[in-house]
Order: C-alpha cells, then sequence, then structure tokens
C-alpha cells in the first residue's frame, strides 16, 4: 500500500503545482515554479528540491535550498529526566543564559543546525535542569520555532487554506471560519453531480471549496458583482483543468433582467462593438491631424524629404494595428455574449439543486432575487459576519413563505490542549466565525390556499343553521 501510493503522482510534489507552506501555525500558498525565489517567515529559499518528494513533507532551509529532513530521536531525552520538582527557586533575571547573542551568530556562521544550537542552549543554561519536565517540553518548543529552519509542505484543501485566510487575512473571507465554511458546504448538500448557485466575495475560497467538494461532476454557476469574478483563492486549490469545465460565471447585476425575461445578450455586445470601433477610428483620425498641423511649424528645421514617406507608413501600420485590436474585441465580445447566453440558458429552467451566498454586501436582495431559480425542496445556505443582516432575511422569507425550516446559527469554536496532566481550553480563541442562515424551498401555490379558504369558512356556518333548524 505504501509503495503503490509512493508511486501515484498525486501525492507526489511537481513543478507547477500549488502548495501550501506551513511552519507552526503559519500558511502560506505558493505555486512550484522553477528558480523562484520564495520568501515565507522572513527566509528566502527555492523549491525545486521539493519536486518529486511527497506531499507532507518536512524539508530544513540550508543556504537557500530545501533538504527532507530526516526523522531523529530527540536528544533532550536524557536531559528532560533531570528535572526539577517545581519553579519557586527559579528566578527569571535574563543571566541563566551564559551565550550571548554574539556567540549564537558565529555558531550560526559556523554552520550548526537549529537543533545543535538549540542543544548548545540547554547546555549552557544553569536553570534548565531545575526546571519541571513540563517547563522544559516548553522552553525547547519555544527554541525550536525561533532556530529551527524547517517548512512543511502540505497538499492545498479546503481546510487548510481556511485556515490560511483566516489566521492571516480574514477581512478577504468575510471573517469565515473554517468550521462555519464546513457548516455550509453540509447545510447546502453539496455532492457531486449537483446544480450550485454561489455568489461570494471571499476571494474564491466558498467557490474553490464547493468545487472540490463536487469533484468536477455537475455544474457550478457563480454569481459575481462588478466587472469579473474573483477566483484568487480558488485557485490556490490547484484544481484539475477538467474541474474548470464545469465552472461558469453569470453577473448579479443580469438577474432581474433574466427573471422579467427581458434578458438580450446580442444588441447590447453588438452596440459596445460599433463604439468602440468608431471611438478607436476617431481617435486614430485626431492624431494625424495634429501631426499635420505641427509639421509645417517644424519644416524649417527638418530637411529630410522622406517625411511623408515615413508618415504615410506610420499611418498604415497604425490603422492595421487598429484593426487588429477591434478585431480582438470583437471576438472576446462575442465569447462573452456566447458564455453568458449558455449560463442564461442554464438559469431559465429554475432547477438549481443548491445555494450559497457569502458577501460583504448585503444579502438580503441576493437572497430574495436568486431563491427564484431553487427547485422546491433544495436546501441554501447565507453567511454574514452580523447577525442584523441575517435576522431582516429571516423576517423577510417568514412573511413572503416558500421557504421552511429556517434556522440562524452562531458556532462558538475552542482549541483545546490535550497532553498527559496539561490537558486545558487555550488562552486565546477566535472571537466567532460568523453567523448561518439556513432553510429549504418549498413550492407555493397562493390562488389554492385563498380560495379554499373562502369556501370553507361558510360551510361551518350553514352547518349550524341547519342544526338548529332541525
Amino acid at each position: 500500500m505504501a509503495d503503490n501510493g509512493d508511486d501515484d503522482p498525486q501525492y507526489t510534489i511537481k513543478e507547477g503545482d500549488h502548495v501550501v507552506l506551513k511552519r507552526g501555525d503559519i500558511f502560506k500558498a505558493i505555486q512550484v515554479l522553477p528558480k523562484k525565489k520564495v520568501i515565507f517567515e522572513k527566509q528566502w529559499f527555492f523549491l525545486d528540491n521539493a519536486v518529486g518528494q511527497l506531499y507532507s513533507s518536512t524539508f530544513e532551509i540550508v543556504s537557500g535550498n530545501l533538504q527532507p529532513k530526516k526523522p531523529k530521536d530527540t536528544e533532550g531525552s536524557s536531559d528532560a529526566k533531570e528535572a526539577g520538582t517545581d519553579n519557586r527557586h527559579i528566578v527569571d533575571d535574563g543571566k541563566s543564559q551564559k551565550l550571548t547573542r554574539d556567540d549564537i551568530e558565529t555558531l550560526k556562521e559556523q554552520g550548526l543546525k537549529g537543533q545543535e544550537i538549540i542543544q548548545q542552549l540547554i547546555d549552557n543554561s544553569s536553570t534548565f535542569r531545575d526546571k519541571t519536565e513540563y517547563a522544559q517540553d516548553k522552553y525547547i518548543k519555544k527554541k525550536k520555532k525561533k532556530y529551527e529552519n524547517t517548512v512543511k509542505i502540505l497538499k492545498p484543501s479546503c481546510r487548510i487554506l481556511a485556515m490560511m485566510y483566516h489566521g492571516r487575512e480574514p477581512g478577504k473571507i468575510c471573517h469565515l471560519r473554517y468550521d462555519a465554511l464546513a457548516q455550509m458546504l453540509t447545510l447546502a448538500n453539496i455532492h457531486a453531480g449537483s446544480k450550485v448557485l454561489v455568489f461570494e466575495t471571499c476571494a474564491g475560497l466558498v467557490l474553490g471549496s464547493v468545487m472540490e467538494r463536487m469533484g468536477g461532476y455537475g455544474s457550478v454557476i457563480q454569481m459575481y458583482p462588478g466587472g469579473g469574478p474573483g477566483r484568487a483563492g480558488m485557485e490556490s486549490f490547484g484544481l484539475p483543468a477538467h474541474f474548470h469545465d464545469m465552472l461558469h460565471d453569470f453577473p448579479i447585476c443580469h438577474v432581474n433582467a433574466l427573471l422579467a425575461g427581458t434578458l438580450d445578450t446580442t444588441a447590447k455586445d453588438q452596440s459596445a462593438v460599433e463604439k468602440q470601433s468608431n471611438m478607436a477610428a476617431d481617435e486614430e483620425q485626431n492624431q494625424p491631424e495634429v501631426k499635420q498641423q505641427v509639421s509645417p511649424e517644424e519644416k524649417s528645421m527638418e530637411t529630410n524629404t522622406g517625411d511623408d514617406a515615413a508618415l504615410d507608413q506610420e499611418t498604415k501600420e497604425r490603422d492595421q494595428r487598429r484593426e487588429a485590436k477591434a478585431e480582438e474585441k470583437k471576438v472576446k465580445l462575442e465569447e462573452k455574449r456566447k458564455k453568458l447566453a449558455a449560463v442564461a440558458s442554464l438559469l431559465e429552467g429554475r432547477n438549481a439543486d443548491g445555494l450559497i451566498i457569502a458577501s460583504r454586501f448585503h444579502p438580503c436582495p441576493v437572497l430574495m432575487g436568486l431563491l427564484k431559480f431553487l427547485s422546491p425542496s433544495r436546501p441554501f445556505v447565507v453567511h454574514s459576519q452580523y447577525k442584523e443582516p441575517l435576522i431582516e432575511c429571516y423576517t423577510k422569507l417568514r412573511e413572503q413563505g416558500g421557504t421552511v425550516n429556517l434556522r440562524l446559527t452562531d458556532t462558538w469554536l475552542r482549541h483545546y490542549q490535550v497532553l498527559p496532566n496539561r490537558t486545558h481550553p487555550l488562552l486565546l480563541m477566535s472571537g466567532g466565525g460568523g453567523y448561518l442562515l439556513s432553510g429549504t424551498t418549498v413550492a407555493t401555490d397562493r390562488a389554492k390556499p385563498g380560495g379554499s379558504q373562502r369556501s370553507e369558512e361558510p360551510a361551518p356556518k350553514r352547518q349550524k343553521l341547519t342544526d338548529t333548524e332541525g
């Protein structure tokens, strides 16, 4: 089993792969490129030697190159046995360490590795053997973080990238924590072969998580605001090429027109092409006129007779470039029009299997518009950093109808240290990962309930009258 896993290319690092570097609790997503200098935690190195190694391998940084770290037994195990009973007599006056900063720098210049420097610090510490066993482990762990030049290369996943963004730049993902993201994928019933609508402004993290969960089967329609979709986080997943075939995008500004049946994907693009070509022609026509006005003033200084021929050649080349640019714009707009028409045909069926919303915009109008594209008995999930927008969505959905099992939840997450005789919750924890509003759509027919109420209400009254007459 191990041999088969080692030979499988999906477990080995290759050139062009997207990987995640890890040191302690710090993550960084990067692409493996030959002879590319990488800076991570104030250290620079190249990833060339990592190619061909297994994922989750640990490497040592030696003069800018990565070397696989060999597993070793802890050298401080023998010293750890000589431990004190308590730390009451230890005074932190800064005089217990005999090595100075200059001595440590000279050890680094001599080529000593991190573990060797840590052993030197332990040998030259006058209070290390008086500390308790737990204090010694804590001391060694602290020094490893500072002096060990190691880095771990991981394969990108939904959890790892969510932890990376939440730890470094939580504002980019609307403070979406990885446990809340996992609940969103579960509540929205994301699975292979489904059609999912995604509206997010989380740098593509939610979109990449949905695509990873679907495994390349089904279709994902990304609703995006502005000029184009943001997919920086999705690219960090390093998904295979065939995964992108199921991804479609649709501008959120065209949703109302699509629902009303007034979306036109031909006239606007053609008029835009004509306008751009006309503007380019006007600009190119105005430029030679300026040159013709300036050239008579400079004729006294320039006596070159070949200026007219050069100007003609320049105008011809300029015209050719202008025509080429106009043709490229036409081709791009035509491709964009075809994609828009194809996605519109997918949405017109209104048979989507799930909806996920996680954005910095107010979710209420977006949710009310996109719910109409879902089939009955389909789940939807909305994430927001604040609960007030979701409360407004909750009340509007209750008034409008068409949804059941509405739930507004807030998750609480706390990490625990699990060690012998030292199990306790960590002092620092995340304040919150946002709020989730989830529910299920149902089919509504407003004509039948109204008519049934009108026909059924007088019936009991007639029955009472007949009883009194009898």
